[in-house]
């Protein structure tokens, strides 16, 4: 930063394939938690003139459908290992700004697609699955949500927040398209023109494997305090994925190189271990569905019901936390 004379950071760097997170929190911990404190330090040391840290809505925690958006004075309730290494990171950001007065901004963002993407999430991937003629893998039973902002609002939003942030403050930057990972199915067959109107061609096109260890069912931010300093969603998920699919219909085999390691089937954590699903795990309808129709309950809920209580189960969905792009490979169908 010295050498360069640096008086601005936007610190988009993270680990974010929330699957993995799962199964290697440790490496979360040491790129989300240990990396921030090593940037915060060295921006400390050479006096930056702003420091923005990029969070994610996932701090948060899951947000029920009859909450209000969140906030952002809203309690941090991070459910899952990458989450909590982003909660982790805010803290050490605002720890510098009170403790050394550095001239920090925290934003947390929905989840962002668009043209370049690296394939291991849900956009991306499920583009490219379909351009290799192949089926589109979901957890559960698909019907968590997800708010999606397309890349080029999202660099708008962090435009906005360089020149009009006020230091020590937080902003969320949040859309309003809300859609779940079976709507986003739907959406990305309707504009790849691949027929899924009948039961039959569903089967062919939507697949279903085994849900994460814990999975939130939506995130929902209240953006209101950014759009107080002008800045405002443009593109509409509609427009948004008509850019992107297009862009991965072109490129998206060649940009990359080899990405099919990153379009199998969502991995299942056993003893520490990632292991991938296999085309055994994917059925043509939910699992759960299948398993209680057949009068086969899951172990969780047996034990749920011979307690007399209930317990809802968690779906999945994807993450982000801004315009970064991790290449770090792995096992990923949603995130």
């Amino acid at each position: 930063m010295e050498r360069y004379n640096i008086d601005t950071v936007l610190h988009f760097a993270a680990q974010s394939h929330v699957d993995l997170s799962f199964g290697n929190s440790y490496g979360f911990t040491h790129t989300n938690v240990y990396g921030t404190h090593v940037l915060l330090e060295s921006a400390k040391k050479v006096g930056i003139g702003r420091f923005i840290h990029v969070s994610t809505d996932e701090v948060y925690g899951e947000v029920k459908e009859d909450d209000d958006d969140l906030l952002e004075t809203s309690i941090l309730a991070p459910t899952n290992p990458y989450a909590a290494s982003k909660a982790a990171a805010e803290m050490l950001v605002q720890s510098y700004q009170k403790s050394f007065k550095l001239p920090a901004i925290i934003v947390r963002s929905n989840n962002v697609y668009g043209p370049h993407q690296y394939p291991e999430k849900i956009i991306p991937k499920f583009t490219c699955l379909l351009n290799r003629q192949r089926p589109l893998v979901l957890h559960g039973d698909g019907t968590p949500t997800r708010r999606y902002l397309y890349a080029g609002d999202a660099a708008d939003a962090f435009d906005t927040i360089l020149h009009k942030g006020q230091i020590g403050q937080i902003y969320n930057v949040g859309s309003q398209d809300e859609v779940s990972n079976l709507e986003l199915c739907g959406m990305l067959l309707d504009r790849m023109r691949i027929p899924h109107d009948t039961p039959e061609q569903l089967r062919k096109w939507i697949k279903y494997t085994r849900d994460r260890p814990f999975n939130d069912r939506r995130y929902a931010v209240d953006g209101t305090k950014l759009k107080r300093l002008g800045w405002e969603q443009k593109v509409s998920i509609d427009e948004g994925l008509k850019i992107t699919v297009d862009w991965f219909t072109q490129f998206g085999e060649t940009w990359w190189g080899d990405i099919s390691h990153v379009l199998t089937p969502f991995p299942t954590v056993s003893d520490g271990e990632m292991v991938p699903d296999d085309a055994r795990s994917m059925r043509d309808e939910p699992l759960e569905s299948q398993d209680i129709r057949q009068g086969k309950l899951p172990e969780q809920h047996k034990k749920d019901d011979m307690s007399g209580g209930c317990r809802e189960t968690q779906q999945n969905g994807e993450d982000t936390s801004g315009l970064h792009q991790n290449n770090g490979g792995g096992y990923q169908i949603t995130t």
